[in-house]
């Protein structure tokens, strides 16, 4: 029998970066994985976009422009690929048409050879404007379906036949250069992989190139693959230990003995090359902190679809918060979540929507609170779900967020804001004394406030190491150290102990000075994003007092009653813990 040769992407420093460590990896300290997997003989690589685009602005005070030019640099003639979220392209929202342009422009420009480019909701509408663009800008586009299983009990979408509707759709309606079934939550089950590969096969005869992406984290992924080859697939997704298998995709190693026997020669690719090239990468990671669940497969994600990319990024943020506690509660909610919001593919952004509704409904309460997101994609603003999605809670979600439900194109929305137009943020660079360059215009706009953070040097740098937990950024800066608490002086990058003795908790209550003083708390753990009001004041019941940011929501903290702002305890920035006093008043 003919060995069919099967193209192998690396997703190591993509994927595999965003599932295990939420993004957060310095490039100095990645480089020389990179040199070793090149040596190895890859030559496909994930190398950026999706949550890894933003990530560096946010966390690593590194420019991700800057970083795909580097790891060009060293993998030449490569395929480099990044993902990309339809008309969200790598941004936090829905991209106007121009900024789509600009997105393509960019990336064309720092080496893409290929983009990944999917819908969650599988609206395939939000795929033929990106599409284009992206071929406009000489790139090739990998269309996608997105796939994964309902929880039991569950259906009206997700099945091959949905799939086999959405494939058709496409190939009327978007021009591309291959076809990826993408599983972000690892959930699909083998025999519909199966099924849904033979069909696409069909459908899109023997020389359009299907790949499958998947995840171990539900643990069927290798039996995914073997099912997906035996249909046909012409390429599949695999990573690097110790970024593999967990939350991940499953182990490059992994698969070549999964193969054995078989008529597959996956990518030319030699274990005992691939064996030092993961050598290299465990001792380019070896201090950082490795998450426990990203490394382990969790049997319940069936149940309630969370993708691997996701599940670390969010158990970082909940372990940064200290309510790491409520993680299998908020899974549980997540069933109910999904099910109700129209069934769109747990994939960023919908999965994202998904866990912050979920997270809502165990902090505040079952629907007490529609997440901003959750809300509008019930109500029609990012594309049409699978299904529709339940009429209470679309009613809830119009109450709460004080909009319409609408059936109106997504990019026509975004092309009448004025914060999505290349201008507006030209403006605002301008007035910040910023470069006006076209990186730095979409920067800006994509990553926001954080992007004109970063753009002035003002950005964080919030990565997990073993046993320390610092940012290298100038200031004076709280450090743990095998459980003792230290005062460290940062200037320049050199670090000065000025104290060793425990920090001392600043006290997060204000003491009333009289009945009439109301203390307002913050709901949940977080951090202070805008302060709103000043000392003196006056307010009335409902006004916005601030805005705090808790697991990549930006929350209103609403006065309760009328009065004039008597304090503020916290400045802008500041960690917040749950019942933490944000503002007193004294009431009218």
């Amino acid at each position: 029998m003919a060995t069919k040769y099967i193209d192998v992407m690396d997703t190591t420093f993509r994927d595999g970066f965003q599932s295990v460590f939420g993004g957060r990896v310095l490039m100095k300290d990645f480089l020389p994985a990179v040199d070793a997997a090149v040596e190895a003989g890859i030559k496909h690589f994930e190398f950026g976009g999706g949550a890894r685009f933003q990530s560096l602005f946010f966390y690593l005070q590194e420019n991700a422009f800057d970083m795909m030019d580097e790891f060009a640099k060293r993998a030449k003639g490569a395929n480099l690929q990044i993902l990309a979220r339809g008309i969200n392209t790598v941004m936090l929202d829905t991209g106007s048409r121009e900024m789509i342009d600009l997105f393509a422009k960019l990336f064309a420009k720092h080496n893409t050879t290929t983009v990944r480019n999917f819908d969650a909701l599988n609206d395939v509408n939000n795929l033929i404007y990106s599409g284009q663009a992206i071929k406009n800008a000489g790139m090739k586009h990998e269309v996608v379906v997105t796939i994964m299983d309902l929880p039991p009990g569950c259906s009206g979408a997700h099945t091959v036949e949905f799939y086999e509707k959405i494939l058709r759709d496409i190939i009327e309606n978007v021009e591309f250069d291959s076809v990826a079934f993408k599983d972000a939550t690892g959930t699909a089950n083998p025999n519909k992989i199966y099924e849904t590969v033979k069909m696409a096969r069909k459908l899109l005869g023997r020389d359009v190139h299907i790949r499958l992406h998947t995840h171990e984290t539900a643990g069927i992924s290798v039996a995914s693959y073997l099912a997906a080859l035996e249909a046909g697939v012409d390429g599949i997704d695999l990573a690097a230990a110790p970024v593999s298998g967990g939350t991940s995709q499953p182990d490059i190693i992994t698969l070549l003995h999964a193969v054995k026997g078989k008529p597959y020669n996956l990518g030319n690719l030699e274990i005992d090359k691939i064996v030092e090239y993961e050598e290299t990468l465990k001792e380019c990671l070896k201090d950082y902190f490795l998450p426990p669940e990203a490394t382990q497969v969790n049997p319940i994600i069936p149940l309630s679809p969370m993708p691997g990319g996701a599940l670390t990024a969010n158990t970082q943020m909940m372990r940064d918060n200290n309510i790491l506690h409520k993680f299998n509660d908020v899974i549980k909610a997540m069933r109910e979540v999904v099910e109700k919001g129209g069934f769109g593919t747990s994939v960023t952004p919908v999965s994202q929507f998904y866990w912050q509704q979920a997270f809502n409904n165990v902090m505040f309460g079952p629907w007490k609170k529609i997440a901003p997101g959750y809300g509008k994609m019930v109500l029609g603003y990012f594309g049409k779900t699978p299904v529709k999605p339940d009429e209470e809670i679309i009613k809830l979600a119009s109450e709460q967020l004080n909009l319409e439900p609408t059936n109106e194109n997504p990019l026509d929305i975004a092309d009448r804001d004025e914060r999505k137009t290349i201008k507006y943020w030209q403006s605002l660079l301008e007035k910040e004394g910023i470069e006006t360059t076209e990186e730095n215009i979409f920067t800006a706009a994509s990553c926001q406030e954080k992007g004109i953070a970063f753009l002035k040097g003002e950005s964080p740098l919030m990565i997990r190491k073993k046993g320390e937990e610092m940012s290298k950024s100038n200031g004076v800066y709280t450090v743990i150290v095998d459980g003792e608490v230290f005062n460290v002086e940062v200037k320049e990058g050199k670090v000065e102990i000025k104290e060793t003795k425990p920090v001392e908790k600043k006290p997060t209550t204000i003491e009333p000075t009289s009945d009439d003083v109301v203390e307002v708390e913050s709901p949940v753990p977080g951090n202070v994003w805008k302060i709103l009001v000043n000392p003196g004041d006056k307010v009335k019941a409902g006004d916005k007092l601030m805005i705090i940011e808790s697991m990549k929501m930006e929350i209103d903290i609403p006065s309760p009653v009328n009065g004039i702002i008597a304090h503020i305890p916290v400045k802008v920035n500041d960690s917040i813990n749950e019942c933490d006093v944000l503002v007193t008043i004294e009431e009218d």
